[in-house]
């Protein structure tokens, strides 16, 4: 009997310690926790601000190559006098695709979606003009060419990179706020 009263004593003093400590565990792990979770947003947030000007960037330099190979700034600065339509053609299809390597890291800073328009515009566009080459021939003149891209583009309303550009700018939008 008395050494039940020694357990019963020994139990009354260590069950209400083991749980005020147990108590005490879950307090602090919360708050350690809650505290590891502010640093890794301010440590994000930092990183983020750090990245904004990256990404504006690209979206610039994105909104520039578009603009570079669009057919009314891209025919007038590889047009020759006396160029072929083949030479034409091939000399558009060469300065498309080298601009487009050039910026290909742009890829890095921009979303998946307005990547994917940049990549569909230029696509697009290199389609007009194959339709517009295979339509005017090898031996046409560079300016039937030119005129021919314009006139597919008018008939279809189809203007590639405007959508892409679009597209940027409101990803500027929402990264800016």
């Amino acid at each position: 009997m008395v050494m039940e009263k020694n357990w019963t004593d020994v139990l009354l003093y260590f069950v209400p310690a083991a749980l005020i400590l147990g108590g005490m565990y879950l307090v602090i792990k919360k708050f350690i926790d809650r505290d590891q979770q502010i640093r890794m947003m301010e440590m994000k947030k930092g990183m983020q601000k750090d990245s904004l000007p990256l990404k504006l960037q690209a979206i610039e330099r994105m909104v520039l190559f578009l603009e570079r190979i669009s057919p009314d700034t891209l025919l007038p600065r590889l047009h020759r006098g006396g160029i072929s339509s083949g030479q034409l053609h091939s000399d558009l299809l060469s300065t498309i695709r080298s601009e487009f390597e050039h910026n290909l890291t742009q890829q890095v800073y921009l979303s998946n979606e307005v990547w994917s328009e940049v990549k569909n515009a230029k696509e697009e566009l290199l389609k007009i003009i194959n339709m517009a080459a295979s339509e005017t021939g090898q031996q046409a003149t560079g300016v039937h060419l030119s005129s021919k891209i314009f006139d597919i583009m008018i008939k279809d309303e189809n203007y590639p990179h405007l959508a892409a550009v679009e597209a940027l700018k409101r990803e500027a939008r929402e990264l800016i706020g």
